[in-house]
């Protein structure tokens, strides 16, 4: 759904209001966030979605993995999930045994354990997962926690919108399908483990709004500027080739549409770089806001935690006037 639509419905709900809720609907949060006890607070999400990949097996583990992310992005540890399927009554159910069968590999790979699920009948397949998870009531990373001066921190590649898009179009001969797939399959889970010995200010995961999007509402919620380095984006081989010969998917241009206008995009940034900003990923890596200070340890202990790109893409500063809250420069 796109997320001006998404703000209007979530307006209907109203104020939800409870002493033990430390994170609701209200706001950009990726889950929800009830407390316990002094110790311990459960971390509550859903997430599911259709087929971006042929592979069933592959399917379950990416969907699985872009479901667990958004405990991990909140600073939580997964300890249950349930399995949340739309099945086509003709469609033979042994693929959806290759599907659940790859969702239980990364649901136990995160440590979490596999409690039951539901299904319903549907024309289209559909797979994801509820998932709950456990933080320290005081620990937790909000979305809008980032403070004048922070580095902003991204622990994957881009570009899984255009490579999706690739593979359902047959249009993946410029990209290493396999190695896509192993991108969107891994779990966020050493990231967010090595960042528990730093200050971490302000996380998200960057999915559905695409890097635009998700950082877009972490500046406005810390009511701070972002600036992005465009030459500091990591991006997935064969991504901007695939951007440059017009395949996008369709977040792209909601993306383009809702915060288009709130983005400042400085002279010399690539126009094909900026359409792949603007789309949806699937599965990506965590936004982390920590001090400039801790920024260099930060990236010495997702090197340490074996996370393949980690990358300073960007600052949060003051904002002067009514300047636009994020920004990309071209350097």
């Amino acid at each position: 759904m796109p997320p001006g639509s998404l703000g209007q419905v979530l307006q209907k709900l109203g104020t939800i209001e409870h002493p033990d809720l430390l994170a609701g609907h209200r706001g950009f949060e990726d889950a929800g966030i009830f407390r316990i006890d002094s110790e311990r607070a459960l971390v509550q999400t859903v997430d599911f979605f259709p087929p971006i990949v042929d592979d069933p097996r592959w399917f379950g583990r990416i969907a699985a993995a872009n479901a667990l992310s958004d405990v991990y992005a909140m600073g939580g540890t997964p300890i249950t999930a349930m399995n949340l399927v739309g099945w086509p009554k003709d469609l033979d159910l042994e693929i959806l045994g290759e599907v659940l069968a790859g969702g239980l590999e990364k649901v136990r790979e995160a440590g979490a354990v596999l409690c039951g699920g539901h299904t319903v009948s549907d024309s289209e397949v559909k797979f994801g997962l509820s998932v709950t998870g456990l933080v320290h009531p005081q620990k937790w990373w909000p979305n809008s926690g980032a403070r004048e001066g922070d580095s902003l921190i991204l622990t994957k590649p881009l570009g899984m919108g255009p490579v999706s898009t690739a593979i359902k179009r047959g249009r993946d001969e410029l990209v290493d399908v396999s190695r896509a797939m192993a991108q969107m399959a891994t779990l966020n889970r050493a990231a967010c483990e090595a960042m528990r010995g730093i200050e971490v200010h302000g996380a998200t995961d960057v999915t559905g709004f695409g890097l635009v999007g998700h950082s877009y509402e972490m500046a406005e919620g810390s009511r701070l500027v972002l600036e992005l380095s465009a030459l500091a984006l990591p991006v997935f081989p064969g991504a901007l080739d695939l951007v440059k010969n017009g395949v996008t998917s369709g977040g792209c241009n909601r993306g383009k549409q809702w915060f288009g206008p709130k983005v400042r995009i400085g002279e010399g940034v690539d126009a094909a770089l900026m359409d792949l900003c603007f789309d949806a990923e699937t599965s990506g890596g965590l936004l982390l806001a920590v001090p400039e200070r801790e920024a260099l340890a930060a990236q010495r202990r997702l090197a340490d935690a074996g996370v393949d790109c980690y990358a300073r893409i960007g600052t949060f500063r003051r904002r002067v006037g009514d300047e636009p809250l994020l920004q990309f420069v071209a350097r």
